[in-house]
């Protein structure tokens, strides 16, 4: 399993899909996603060893010019994160939830690898920007202690960004509910 993420972030979709491309053929790196984004932004999410990251990202930052955003690299990601991004977690059962919103997607992806390592709990989404107008919201269960402490994590980043929407928890959510997390 990979053991860092990298992301880039782009004002221009076609400067994007060119620099992606590019991305992935100066490094060793796979695609976890590279996809358009709200509101017409364009987001490359990369994955390998450190040192193959690190040299994508720095190429894209670099061919990006003037339509670079942001970028960040998380050099030993949890494994949880992929899951979520790609929408394929599927805990067995839901317990407390914790629901953490940001409006940066690189800062909700070190929130949500913060909040996976804090404390035992699963990843349930990692939405990054499509349909939010460029936020991003990070869904994951576990027992409320656990949450709470996942929150409190992943809520310091964000802070320290000054990026944080809002964390809420819910400690009972309610079984009628559930069905609307998948």
């Amino acid at each position: 399993m990979p053991s860092a993420i990298g992301v880039v972030e782009f004002t221009s979709v076609a400067r994007g899909i060119f620099t992606a491309d590019q991305m992935v053929k100066v490094s060793d790196v796979e695609i976890v996603t590279a996809s358009s984004s709200c509101p017409g932004k364009y987001i490359a999410i990369v994955h390998g060893d450190v040192a193959a990251v690190q040299d994508s990202v720095k190429t894209g930052e670099r061919i990006a010019e003037e339509y670079f955003v942001d970028s960040m690299i998380i050099p030993n990601v949890s494994p949880e994160v992929f899951p979520a991004i790609t929408g394929t977690t599927m805990p067995e059962k839901i317990q407390a939830l914790g629901v953490m919103e940001s409006f940066s997607i690189a800062t909700m992806i070190l929130a949500a690898d913060a909040a996976l390592k804090a404390a035992n709990v699963e990843a349930i989404e990692l939405r990054l920007g499509n349909g939010l107008g460029g936020k991003a919201f990070f869904t994951f269960t576990g027992n409320v202690a656990a949450v709470e402490a996942s929150i409190e994590a992943g809520r310091a980043i964000a802070e320290e960004k000054g990026l944080l929407v809002n964390a809420e928890i819910i400690p009972s959510p309610s079984e009628r509910f559930i069905p609307c997390l998948f």
